[in-house]
Parts: C-alpha cells; sequence; structure tokens
C-alpha cells in the first residue's frame, strides 16, 4: 500500500486541473501510488491573497471531484489572513471534502497567530502539514525551519503535525523535532541522498515517518527510491509507505464516511 502524502497540480502538462491531475494519476499508476494527497493549485504565490487561496483550493476541489476513490485534498491556508483561513478551512473542510490543511511560506508557524488555524483544524480531525526548511542561503522572510514547527508544537502538544521535507537538510530537521513526539517527517521533496529513511526510523521511530513526492516538482520514482532503498525492516516501509498517513486520516475519512 503506498499513499503518497505530498502532490501539487503544478509542474505537470495540462490547461486545466481536470487534466492535470488525469496525467499525475497516469505517473502514479505507474509506480504503484494507489491514494495521493493534493494542495496548491497551478500557480502559486509567496504570499497569497485571501483571492488567492480561494482560488487554489477551489482547483484543487476541482481536480479531485472525478478522484474521490483515490485523491484527497488538503486547504491551502495563511497565517497573514487567518478570518479567510478559517473561512477556507469552513468551505472545503467542515462543509467540503477536504481532509487536511496545508500551510506554506506566508508566515512563521512559530508565530501564535496561527494558532486559531491550528486549532479549528484539529477541532475537524484534520491532518497538520507544514512546509519547513533550513536553507544555507537564508529562508524565505515568512518561511518556517523545523525549529518554528518545534515551537509550534509544544504550544499544541495533543495535535499531530507533519513536518514537510524533514527541513531540507534532513539530519538537522530530525533531531530538531525529535523531542515533539506529536511530530512527524515527510519525506518528500528534497534530494534521495542514502541514510535519511534510516535516520528518521532510528531517531524517531517508523511511526513518525511519512512517504510523499513533492509530485511535480520532485518525481514518484525518485522519492519512492528514499523508501524502498533504504536498509529498514518490511514493517518499517509499509507503515512509510502508507500505513502511516493512513493511521492520521483515519479519524477524519471516519466523520466523513469515507472508506480507506
Amino acid at each position: 500500500m503506498i499513499w503518497d502524502l505530498h502532490c501539487h497540480l503544478s509542474g505537470v502538462d495540462g490547461s486545466t486541473p481536470d487534466e492535470r491531475i488525469a496525467m499525475l494519476m497516469e505517473y502514479a499508476d505507474r509506480m504503484g501510488v494507489e491514494r495521493l494527497v493534493f494542495f496548491m493549485g497551478m500557480n502559486w504565490s509567496h504570499e497569497p491573497t485571501p483571492d488567492d487561496l480561494r482560488q487554489q483550493n477551489h482547483e484543487v476541489l476541482q481536480a479531485i471531484s472525478h478522484w474521490h476513490d483515490r485523491a484527497f485534498g488538503f486547504a491551502y491556508v495563511s497565517p497573514q489572513h487567518v478570518e479567510a483561513s478559517l473561512e477556507e478551512i469552513g468551505r472545503c473542510i467542515a462543509n467540503g471534502p477536504m481532509v487536511g490543511i496545508k500551510l506554506w511560506v506566508a508566515g512563521k508557524c512559530s508565530d501564535e497567530a496561527i494558532d486559531a488555524i491550528i486549532e479549528r483544524a484539529a477541532e475537524l480531525k484534520a491532518v497538520i502539514f507544514q512546509h519547513t526548511w533550513f536553507k544555507v542561503t537564508g529562508n524565505l522572510p515568512g518561511e518556517s525551519s523545523p525549529l518554528d514547527l518545534l515551537t509550534l508544537a509544544r504550544r499544541h502538544p495533543q495535535v499531530p503535525i507533519i513536518c514537510g521535507h524533514t527541513g531540507g537538510d534532513w539530519e538537522r530537521g530530525i533531531r530538531a523535532i525529535r523531542a515533539a513526539s506529536n511530530v512527524s517527517i515527510g519525506l518528500g521533496g528534497f534530494d534521495p541522498t542514502a541514510g535519511v529513511t534510516e535516520m528518521a526510523v532510528r531517531e524517531l521511530g517508523a511511526r513518525r515517518v511519512i512517504y510523499g513526492s513533492d509530485i511535480g516538482g520532485r518525481s514518484f520514482a525518485s522519492q519512492l527510491a528514499k523508501v524502498k532503498g533504504a536498509d529498514i525492516p518490511d514493517k518499517a516501509r509499509q507503515l512509510i509507505l502508507g500505513q502511516n498517513l493512513r493511521r492520521l486520516l483515519l479519524p477524519i475519512l471516519r466523520e466523513k464516511g469515507i472508506e480507506a
């Protein structure tokens, strides 16, 4: 069972969300990826306006509308626009088919302004995915690092949160969030360097490690290689490739009557 945590509608051919998701599903079929999580639309902005958030979520809603047996959506939200984000959570999750939220680079997650978004997502049992990075050139002004996520996780110790990209610099990222037992890491979207998955399993335990690709920015094959080529027990591999993500999604899927 392979479930992909981290998919986008960008980086592939197609002039509409429907055309793009169809192509991505064709790629997924080749690689044996059964279910995929999509967030953010066809064109991105580092500092999206409320209209941008609505448009990008609309595109994801359209894309998954014909693929409910295989595709899940996360609502794209921003701590720069808390009220608009809460409205999007209501529209897309509470009253729509989406099952999680995606936070990108508009504001650091260590800022307490984000708390209302986290609390509302947690009330709905929605999965929370936060992009993180450690950049040698310096992060964008509102871009979170795993250390920012650690600050957030300590304010909400009962809320499961996913550390996107493992911070890019994965050795630092794994160590940064190690003490926060409510934080899992997403393996998608950075180079498939040997040893990353082994270290993650050793330091965090296999139940806190989740496969994702970041397609179309990266390929299924290069990101699956991190897990399939790792020197880890088969049980750990099964958890990482699908069982952990299914476990995190299961509470909200049951609420919505979605079979998993």
